[in-house]
């Protein structure tokens, strides 16, 4: 079934005898306010599956930024810590500089101490025999690396000079690998890929690298069943796309795991259908994997699919494991089926064709 991971330890005694569930919507920019209010659909769909949703309307993004001068609102971090979880859209962060101006994702990864990203990526449509099916999950660090943002330009005799610092702890790195080895564990194959590149970066990589080998070692044998192995990044990229199906769980930091998710999902069809968690020991944010996508912004035409397999994912994580299999199973139907498909799939459907078509099937 699409989307699925096991549940962490730490959220999955979380769906006790609420009364409500009290979840963020965060579109953001672009696709994202047509995505989100697609996954809340969904959500209400499960009915009393679930406890009454409660859903809190909250501001961010780069456009934000450009009306405001505030791409994050306090208002938005303080509202999202009073919620059980959170879905976040899509951000249109520029390609170029902007003075005062910082990814409002990037940021909330850090300030609700969400280190891991979990991106599954599955086959759900029958592929060609010459097409190896793909289900794997990418575990990528979301505090550190270079997205720590500290970069500086100067001007030298030899003209301008940019340099970026990039973070690797032991702390962040034991964190991301103990994560990886619990999904590992929970999965039929049991194997764990690390991706690095300490032949090259043999100080940062390799602390990343040594750390979490180091897990098993420091957990008492619970994953002595796991097989680990280990790849460069840039042969993993090449190995994805020949091989996909040696892969089970990757683990990678913040940058490598990001370029690896988006390449996976070009396995699969499409960015529109693949979904994350952003996920704390406390917290999960659900999102999906693709960006704002301006050019189609507008024309009703945005893969609703990857924010309800995010809501479905973090259902999952919080412990709502059959309401988030209803989703799943709802959304694999119409993918199969292959008739009402958004263009990105070959289809001609709009988006709410699809969001129609899938609450048909929940």
């Amino acid at each position: 079934m699409a989307s699925r991971i096991p549940l962490r330890r730490a959220l999955s005694t979380v769906a006790t005898a609420r009364s409500s569930l009290k979840i963020g919507l965060v579109p953001a920019d672009g696709i994202g306010r047509e995505v989100i209010p697609a996954a809340r659909l969904a959500i209400e769909a499960l009915g009393s599956d679930i406890p009454k949703p409660q859903f809190v309307d909250l501001l961010a993004g780069f456009e934000l930024f450009q009306r405001s001068g505030t791409a994050l609102p306090d208002e938005t971090v303080d509202a999202l810590k009073e919620c059980d979880c959170a879905l976040f859209g899509a951000v249109s962060s520029p390609s170029r500089r902007v003075t005062g101006y910082s990814s409002p994702i990037v940021a909330l990864r850090k300030i609700l101490d969400l280190y891991a990203n979990i991106r599954p990526v599955l086959s759900v449509a029958p592929t060609p025999d010459e097409k190896p099916k793909v289900d794997l999950i990418v575990v990528r660090e979301n505090t550190e690396c270079l997205y720590v943002k500290q970069e500086e330009l100067k001007h030298t005799e030899n003209g301008r000079e940019a340099r970026a610092t990039r973070l690797i702890t032991e702390r962040a790195s034991r964190r991301i690998g103990t994560m990886a080895f619990e999904l590992a564990a929970a999965r039929p194959r049991k194997h764990l890929t690390i991706i690095h590149k300490s032949n090259v970066l043999s100080v940062t990589d390799g602390l990343f690298r040594e750390t979490v080998r180091s897990v098993p070692r420091l957990n008492e044998g619970r994953f002595d069943d796991v097989q680990i192995a280990e790849q460069l990044v840039d042969s993993a990229v090449y190995r994805l796309f020949r091989e996909p199906q040696i892969y089970d769980v990757m683990v990678a930091p913040n940058l490598y795991g990001d370029i690896l998710s988006d390449a996976a999902a070009a396995l699969v069809g499409s960015l529109g259908l693949v979904p994350s968690v952003n996920a704390g020991d406390n917290f999960v944010m659900g999102e999906p994997v693709h960006g704002s996508a301006p050019d189609i912004e507008g024309k009703g035409i945005a893969n609703p699919i990857a924010s309800i397999r995010s809501a479905a994912l973090m259902l999952r994580h919080l412990g709502y494991a059959a309401p988030a299999d209803r989703l799943d199973k709802a959304v694999d139907e119409v993918v199969r089926q292959g008739t009402v498909l958004t263009p990105d799939l070959g289809g001609k459907s709009k988006t709410e064709e699809v969001v129609a078509e899938i609450l048909k099937r929940i």
